[in-house]
C-alpha cells in the first residue's frame, strides 16, 4: 500500500506543480486581455461590457468552460505538463455605439493582444527581481515568469491571426476595403472552428500521412519565438 501511494504521489505531484506554474499566468493573460477589450470599447463610447461587469479583474467574470478550463487541461496533459494555452469568454462589443465603428473596432481588437505583449515584457523585466525572492520559492517564481512571457506571446500572435472572430480578423475587417472586408466578416461564426481544426485536426491528419501539418507551430510558435528573442535581448535576460 505504501508503494502504491508513493507511486501515485510521484505521478500526481509533478502534474500539480506543472499546473501551479501555469495557472496564474493563464488567468492573468486571458483576464487582462478581455479587460483591455472592454475598457477600450468603454472609452470609445460602448459601455456594454462595463454594464455587464466584464471590465473586471475578477477571473471568474471571464472564464470560458472550453477555452479557459478544458483546452488548457487537454494541452497540459497531452504535453506532459510542458504546455498550456487557452482563451476567455469574449467581451461583448456593440459596434454601433462606437464613435467611428470601423476605426474604433480595430482599436478595441488590438487592445487585447497589445496587453499580452506588455505583460510578456513586464514579466521579462521581473526576472531581474528574482534575486529578491526567497530560495524556497525561487524556481517556482522563475517558472511562472517564463510561462507568463511565453503564454502571453502565444496569445498575442495567435489572436492576431487574420481570421474572425480572432482579434486579427477584426483588425483585417476594419482595415480592408469593403469588398474584401464583408466576405471575411462572414466567417465570424465558422472562424473559430476553422482555427481549432487547423490546430488539432490538420496535425492529426499529417501524422497519419507522415507530413508535418502543424500550422500552429508555423503561424504562432515560430513568430512567438522570434518575439521572445527580441524581448530577451531588450530586457537583458537569458
Amino acid at each position: 500500500m505504501i508503494a502504491e501511494g508513493s507511486s501515485f504521489a510521484d505521478s500526481v505531484v509533478p502534474m500539480l506543480l506543472a499546473v501551479s506554474v501555469w495557472a496564474v499566468p493563464v488567468l492573468l493573460a486571458v483576464t487582462l486581455h478581455e479587460v483591455a477589450h472592454g475598457w477600450v470599447a468603454w472609452k470609445l463610447g460602448d459601455d456594454t461590457a462595463r454594464k455587464l461587469g466584464r471590465v473586471s479583474f475578477n477571473p471568474l467574470k471571464h472564464i470560458d468552460p472550453v477555452g479557459t478550463l478544458a483546452l488548457p487541461a487537454l494541452l497540459l496533459f497531452a504535453s506532459g505538463g510542458r504546455m498550456m494555452f487557452g482563451y476567455a469568454r469574449p467581451v461583448p462589443v456593440n459596434i454601433g455605439r462606437l464613435g467611428s465603428p470601423r476605426r474604433d473596432m480595430v482599436l478595441v481588437a488590438v487592445a487585447g493582444p497589445a496587453t499580452n505583449l506588455v505583460l510578456a515584457f513586464v514579466s521579462a523585466l521581473l526576472f531581474h527581481a528574482l534575486p529578491l525572492v526567497p530560495d524556497w520559492a525561487h524556481e517556482w517564481v522563475r517558472h511562472n515568469l517564463f510561462n507568463s512571457i511565453w503564454l502571453n506571446l502565444l496569445l498575442c500572435v495567435f489572436n492576431m491571426l487574420p481570421m474572425p472572430p480572432l482579434d486579427g480578423g477584426r483588425v483585417a475587417v476594419g482595415l480592408l476595403p469593403e469588398r474584401l472586408a464583408i466576405p471575411l466578416a462572414w466567417l465570424e461564426r465558422a472562424g473559430i472552428f476553422i482555427v481549432l481544426g487547423a490546430m488539432f485536426i490538420l496535425p492529426w491528419i499529417g501524422g497519419k500521412l507522415g507530413v508535418d501539418l502543424n500550422v500552429f507551430v508555423w503561424l504562432v510558435g515560430r513568430p512567438a519565438e522570434y518575439l521572445l528573442q527580441i524581448i530577451a535581448t531588450v530586457t537583458g535576460i537569458r
